[in-house]
């Protein structure tokens, strides 16, 4: 954002703040007629290279026909948005994990194929006693070529109780939380688009500006050379309304070079190519809706609407479901398994045979481990002090809110009041650079009387301008505070 203030002789330009331009300031110099009768003006001399004037500018801020507008700014900075887009790569990854999550519901499938040759050796031969009489018999054959497939479900009983529920809920928030972020990061590129497109209004605005004060600046150098050669004045006011020419033709510049950066910086906001032509489409005189809601009323909209506090709302009940699934590693496993089991030999087969046979079994198992119980607290006590953490600062952007909503109603409301007082500003200005003029023409008035009206004309033309934009800034930064911009 830029202001703009005034210089010796001219009009400068500051980057910092926001700029806005008033179009009807190309007619400042034509004013009422004074309420004191004075001595008429004597003809102005041909007007030489260094004091012609120049045409004002005023198509640079005068609306066209399917123009540039703020909205189509916006639009345009959010969909093109890298951080939107950064952010929407975290709401994939997030997806995923809900997906991953979502898997464990499911029984758990495996299988085993296995092949195994044995090497060959003599199997030692079995002795037993039978009737008091000692048998020996040859060992159980040798099998070398050994097949086997296995398929097993497991069911997780105790975690379908105590964790996979947990773990999905959370990852499900963390999805919402990132969703959220997107919408954060659309909004404010939206609005910094908005913001960046009437700055570069009144950039434009303050060339127009600087050539009117370039303009009154050549009219006060002509009339000073008039009145000197009347002997009505010194080579010292010609001299001082010279280089007062020189500033002003400095300040033009500077507001040329400033104009053409807030446009580069509304084309990096849009990314938009060099080669698209910009024009204003909306009329920067154009009324503006007055504010009906209080600021009691706004707040509570906004602690509302605010899609941060709606991340931060999602991310801490994340971390919570986190927290609440670690605590079944305190708690033992039960789980129900089932096996398939086709093998050639198949080790349930006695004696030994080299037969394809096929078995199958099924149980359930209780598991516990003391050292779980450890791991557990601690990830419970990780995750509960996360989500703590992430409540505190919640707290801390709703704080925020609350500033930003006041502090931008006070600017509307300050804007508004400014434009009203601007222009009475502006008229009084032009009144009393009129009656100087005249008078320093007719002998009757200083150089320097002259140079301080033109300075206070120049100054109240830019008020106008800053107030201007300054309203139309304030409302669209109000509507972002208000979480108006993320519907």
């Amino acid at each position: 954002m830029m202001r703009i203030r005034i210089g010796s002789g001219g009009v400068a330009v500051l980057l910092g703040t926001p700029l806005w331009l008033a179009a009807h300031a190309a007619g400042a110099q034509q004013t009422a007629p004074s309420t004191t009768p004075l001595p008429p003006v004597p003809p102005a001399a041909v007007a030489t290279a260094d004091d012609a004037p120049l045409p004002v500018p005023t198509d640079l801020v005068r609306a066209h026909p399917g123009g540039l507008t703020s909205d189509a700014v916006g639009a345009r900075a959010a969909a093109t948005s890298w951080n939107a887009r950064a952010s929407m790569e975290t709401v994939r990854g997030a997806a995923a994990r809900v997906d991953e999550a979502w898997a464990s519901f499911l029984p758990r499938l495996s299988g085993i194929g296995k092949y195994t040759y044995l090497s060959p050796f003599t199997p030692p031969s079995l002795t037993f006693t039978l009737n008091g009489m000692s048998i020996t018999t040859p060992g159980f054959p040798l099998i070398a070529n050994n097949f086997l497939l296995q398929g097993t479900i497991t069911i997780p009983v105790s975690d379908y109780l105590f964790r996979i529920d947990q773990q999905y809920t959370s990852a499900t928030r963390s999805e919402e939380a990132a969703r959220w972020d997107v919408v954060t990061a659309r909004s404010g590129s939206a609005a910094n688009g908005k913001v960046a497109y009437y700055t570069w209004l009144r950039a434009r605005g303050a060339v127009i500006v600087a050539v009117q004060a370039l303009n009154d600046q050549k009219t006060h150098l002509r009339d000073a050379r008039n009145q000197f050669a009347a002997g009505n004045a010194s080579k010292a006011d010609v001299l001082r309304a010279d280089t007062a020419v020189s500033s002003a033709e400095l300040a033009l510049e500077r507001a040329k070079n400033l104009a053409d950066l807030s446009e580069k910086q509304v084309r990096v906001a849009v990314h938009a190519p060099d080669d698209e032509a910009f024009v204003p489409g909306e009329d920067l005189d154009a009324p503006l809706p007055a504010l009906e809601e209080g600021l009691k009323q706004m707040t509570l909209e906004a602690l509302a609407s605010r899609p941060e506090v709606k991340s931060a709302e999602a991310n801490a009940d994340a971390a919570r479901q986190q927290a609440a699934a670690a605590k079944a590693g305190r708690y033992p496993s039960i789980s129900a398994f089932a096996d398939g089991i086709v093998a050639n030999p198949n080790p349930r087969y006695f004696p030994p045979a080299q037969t394809t046979f096929s078995t199958w079994d099924v149980g359930a198992q209780i598991t516990w481990s003391p050292n779980d119980v450890l791991v557990a607290n601690g990830s419970v006590k990780d995750d509960a002090s996360r989500a703590a953490s992430i409540e505190a600062n919640k707290n801390n952007v709703r704080d925020n809110i609350e500033v930003e909503v006041t502090q931008y109603w006070q600017a509307v409301h300050e804007a508004d009041f400014s434009i009203d007082a601007s222009t009475r500003e502006l008229a009084s200005a032009e009144e009393a650079y009129r009656v100087a003029r005249e008078l320093f023409n007719n002998g009757r008035g200083t150089s320097t009387t002259l140079t301080d009206a033109e300075t206070d004309l120049t100054r109240a033309r830019l008020d106008l301008l800053n107030s201007k934009t300054d309203a139309r800034i304030a409302r669209i930064q109000l509507e972002h505070a208000l979480g108006r911009d993320t519907r």
